[in-house]
């Protein structure tokens, strides 16, 4: 059997617009619930009602566990373009996708005892192995473009913040405030923890902030420190140096392209061969390479003659050849790994290395978000009670779509 969608005037609303009558008070946005365009209103309807605002602030008090993380990405980029300053208050919870929503004001407030949750998107599917496979890459890269969202807001890297993602971050109010994904702790406010309370939140890892271990993210505020420059001991490293000191002696930019040094250099030797000896003295002969290497000493410099720099060269070239294979052995041992552990199909082996090789971190995340001996493929996040067991819901709706679920019903 396929299961209808409601009717309109049926389908739960998880937002309201409440404009003051006053006209002193910036109109408000409450997202109050999960976020469903199945059983509840669609985003596209969010949308339009906000584009009718016309204000010069707007304020977003949030207190939902998440959604579909399309529908919040369309609702993020809706506030992010609104020309209205845009303030965001977590009430109680910004859960899952609707973290990322709150990250969209221009403020971002955590009231007193909220709470923010981070995790990786989930998903459900159906189908053969490479189906599976499909889907698990399809997660990792909305992994990776959510964790670039909290990156873009408090600094650091995706790859940390896939990390902070993996392991189901709770934030309280002022550990979400040092890592930067919010700006302050609100001064007044109601007791969020009451809000909070509002939603089942047994289906993740960890029911709240209270039952989660504490957040490592230390590295994570404001902004990852620079890597150091690595020094390069072998001899191309004096090339480069040798470059430098030319430039400086002919008078030109230290970082100018080899043509500007050599047109540079040319015409030094030419003025040179123009000037007239001081005496009748023959001409100095040409330096013995023992007389360039204590000259270029002078400044730091060293003498590479043609054979040893070809050779080099040749040895860099073998050593990339070699990295390569390395490479190439490292993603074929992974891919067996997750054979052997039951992630994929022996049948998705060559479709998961040509994956590697265009997108190594992705693969890899994707492989690592399949769980050993089994494929996910549960659906969770719909509010507690409002499902519909009557019927079952249309395979193309329910098993073929990136949902980003969390918790979410009123107890």
């Amino acid at each position: 059997m396929v299961m209808t969608r409601p009717a309109a005037a049926d389908r739960r609303r998880w937002y309201q617009i409440n404009n003051s009558a006053k006209g002193d008070t910036p109109p408000e946005i409450l997202i109050f619930d999960e976020i469903d365009s199945w059983f509840g209103i669609a985003a596209a309807d969010f949308v339009r009602d906000l584009a009718k605002i016309d204000a010069p602030a707007v304020t977003v008090r949030i207190n939902s566990p998440g959604g579909d993380v399309f529908d919040s990405i369309a609702i993020r980029n809706a506030l992010r373009d609104h020309p209205a300053s845009i303030t965001s208050i977590v009430e109680g919870i910004a859960g899952s996708s609707a973290s990322f929503i709150a990250l969209a004001g221009d403020e971002v407030v955590m009231n007193r005892n909220s709470q923010m949750m981070l995790h990786n998107a989930w998903a459900v599917a159906i189908g053969d192995a490479d189906a599976m496979a499909k889907t698990a890459a399809m997660l990792g890269k909305q992994n990776a473009n959510i964790a670039a969202m909290y990156a873009e807001k408090a600094g650091g890297t995706v790859e940390d913040w896939l990390a902070v993602m993996a392991e189901e971050t709770w934030l309280t109010d002022e550990e979400a405030v040092a890592a930067g994904l919010a700006d302050r702790v609100a001064e007044t406010g109601q007791d969020a923890a009451r809000a909070a309370a509002r939603f089942d939140l047994s289906v993740f890892n960890h029911a709240g902030r209270e039952h989660a271990p504490p957040p490592r993210i230390p590295s994570l505020l404001n902004k990852s420190p620079q890597p150091k420059a690595e020094v390069n001991e072998n001899k191309e490293g004096h090339v480069a140096t040798l470059k430098e000191g030319l430039a400086q002696k002919l008078g030109v930019a230290a970082d100018a392209d080899d043509e500007t040094v050599l047109t540079a250099l040319d015409e030094a030797l030419a003025e040179r061969a123009e000037t007239p000896p001081a005496s009748s003295a023959a001409p100095a002969a040409e330096p013995t390479v023992e007389q360039a290497t204590q000259i270029a000493a002078k400044f730091g410099l060293a003498v590479v003659d043609r054979a040893n720099y070809d050779k080099l060269v040749s040895d860099v070239h073998i050593l990339n050849q070699q990295r390569a294979a390395a490479e190439l052995a490292s993603d074929e041992t992974a891919v067996d790994a997750a054979i052997r552990e039951g992630r994929i199909a022996p049948a998705s082996r060559d479709s998961f290395l040509t994956y590697m090789r265009a997108d190594r971190a992705g693969a890899r995340n994707a492989l690592a978000s399949i769980a050993p001996n089994t494929i996910p493929v549960t659906e969770i996040g719909h509010a507690v009670g409002s499902e519909d067991t009557s019927v079952d819901p249309p395979l193309e709706h329910m098993f073929n779509k990136i949902v980003g679920r969390t918790a979410g019903k009123e107890s």
